[in-house]
């Protein structure tokens, strides 16, 4: 019997997965290293804050028409010109950090510049797997994706960290756009698609009204997208609080920046080869929730109190298997509860409000930190989480049910005849 995955044995996938995993190293090599510029040419806390919400606003702005043009462009042209777009923003980054003309605002100009780049690459990459995989290899390929994520997410930061201590954070970033490049060279062939542009984009549009429809006359939906944006508003303290814990406060060189960095990627792998399961086995999906946001509040207290870089190493690993758990625990409630009808389309609008919530919430920490200083602030989300924890329990439930109850999903089929008669 062979025990390789399904999907490995497609030689296009395999192309292309391990092209996805050089990029992925190096995207996440070119975090650390940013932040680390970050710190050594701004003073303020608040630029590394700003960074995560400008990291995430391209994706409120800009993902769902993306995925109206995957649906009307050809994929392959699509990815070819995000990567083109995302190595050039990266070499340009390097090429004015040799030169001594990087500053703090092109660099958060260029996290923008990139975040747009992923926030148009990542509907259509989404879609590119199931065309170029059988449906017996698709599930084997879609774990291999998330397997890919977290070996980036390891390899990155730790290759950052050694790169740093030896060259400057522009080859970082030229190493980046090498890594894009590759993805380019990997990305395959596509058939055409025979699709109107104008009549996708209307489509687009009604789509999404009827959408939002739905959401507002379905508890259970809309109480799983209002606790997701809470919990991506109260979680993105990690990418906009921690690091200036780490660099400001512990004053870590880039090195031990990395080090922390891979232990929160090590955290997310561990949690969920080993402890989400046991967990899941045990207990029910508002519990699971409880525990990781109770844990996050309790990485915000530690962190709050740290005072050496080894000390950092298990709370980030505990803050990376608790988002892990979270987040995994709200897609799946999402998908059981919307209409197979309408998967698509309220799931990006899930992704979307997500992006949103965590575009205010990380300038919000961010100015917090500026004001009331960073370790109060650490406290402050520490107890919010708490109290939001145990409101979102009572107050915003999530239903047990395995799918949408038959008459949400007629609900949802009579809005959308509704809408579409009305258009014509």
């Amino acid at each position: 019997m062979n025990a390789t995955p399904s999907a490995w044995r497609n030689r296009v996938f395999l192309k292309i997965w391990l092209a996805s995993l050089v990029s992925g190293t190096a995207v996440a090599a070119h975090d650390t290293a940013a932040t680390w510029m970050m710190n050594l040419m701004s003073p303020s806390g608040l630029f590394i804050s700003l960074m995560a919400s400008l990291a995430a606003l391209p994706f409120f702005l800009f993902t769902l028409p993306a995925g109206a043009l995957a649906d009307a462009l050809n994929s392959g042209t699509i990815l070819r010109l995000a990567n083109l777009w995302l190595a050039g923003c990266a070499g340009a980054l390097a090429l004015l950090g040799w030169a001594g003309f990087l500053n703090p605002i092109l660099l958060l100009a260029g996290v923008f510049a990139l975040g747009l780049g992923f926030a148009v690459n990542a509907p259509v990459w989404a879609s590119l797997v199931p065309q170029l995989v059988t449906d017996e290899e698709l599930p084997s390929a879609l774990t291999l994706g998330g397997v890919q994520l977290n070996i980036s997410g390891i390899l990155g930061p730790a290759l950052a960290g050694i790169l740093l201590s030896k060259l400057q954070a522009p080859f970082v970033f030229a190493l980046n756009a090498t890594g894009f490049h590759v993805v380019f060279m990997a990305i395959p062939a596509l058939r055409k698609k025979d699709c109107d542009l104008g009549r996708t984009l209307v489509g687009f549009v009604r789509s999404i009204a009827i959408s939002v429809r739905y959401v507002g006359q379905t508890k259970n939906v809309r109480n799983i997208l209002f606790r997701n944006g809470v919990f991506s508003s109260l979680v993105v303290v990690i990418p906009a609080l921690l690091p200036v814990v780490l660099l400001k406060e512990l004053q870590l060189d880039g090195s031990s920046l990395g080090l922390v960095f891979a232990s929160m990627g090590v955290g997310s792998v561990v949690g969920a080869i080993f402890i989400i399961p046991w967990l899941r086995s045990r207990f029910a999906t508002e519990h699971l929730m409880l525990i990781a946001q109770i844990t996050l509040a309790g990485v915000y207290v530690l962190m709050a109190m740290v005072h050496h870089c080894l000390y950092c190493l298990v709370p980030m690993a505990l803050a990376g298997a608790s988002w892990t758990l979270a987040t995994s625990e709200l897609w799946v409630a999402a998908q059981r509860a919307i209409p197979d009808s309408a998967r698509g389309r309220i799931s990006a609008l899930m992704m979307v409000l997500s992006q949103g919530a965590t575009t205010l919430g990380a300038i919000a920490w961010g100015i917090s930190a500026q004001i009331a200083g960073t370790r109060l602030t650490l406290f402050a989300a520490a107890f919010l989480f708490c109290v939001t924890s145990l409101v979102m329990m009572l107050l915003f439930r999530i239903r047990r049910d395995q799918s949408a109850p038959p008459d949400e999903t007629r609900a949802f089929a009579r809005l959308e005849g509704a809408l579409s008669m009305y258009a014509r």
